[in-house]
């Protein structure tokens, strides 16, 4: 089991915008800098979390983005979630695409049906706020000096 880049990605910008001191505003240029992101990518990134209304963007000269809520409200599983839409683990998690013999007799799949409730019931108990709490030692590791 593997989270896409694009959901890894986005949880990344959702850190180093939290990290921001009040509501001072990031730029895709200094996340692609700090994490080595494509500039392209985080753009399609920053574009998505906009539309789920997590971050606010400022157009403009001096424009860029910051959160659109706080950090404590936004939930990671609930995230994860609308990111990973299509998180099918086995064949048989898609009723569409099963071509599976032993699909109706297997108990495999309802045991890792479980196992995947367990990962996100565990990613719900988390928000933002709970993954930028050590912002210190993330901020030194970002090469970022006092935000």
């Amino acid at each position: 089991m593997q989270l896409k880049k694009y959901t890894d990605y986005s949880l990344r910008v959702l850190i180093f915008v939290g990290l921001k001191n009040n509501n001072e505003l990031a730029s895709i240029k200094e996340i692609a800098d700090v994490y080595d992101i494509s500039h392209n990518h985080l753009g399609k990134i920053v574009h998505e979390l906009a539309k789920l209304e997590l971050l606010e963007s400022i157009r403009g000269r001096n424009g860029g983005f910051r959160l659109a809520k706080d950090p404590g409200e936004i939930n990671i599983g609930k995230l994860i979630r609308l990111l990973e839409s299509d998180f099918n683990l086995l064949e048989c998690f898609d009723r569409g695409t099963n071509h599976c013999l032993i699909s109706p007799g297997c108990t495999l799949k309802h045991a890792l049906n479980r196992a995947l409730h367990a990962f996100y019931q565990v990613l719900d108990g988390y928000t933002l706020k709970d993954l930028i709490e050590n912002e210190q030692e993330l901020l030194g590791l970002m090469g970022i000096k006092d935000n």
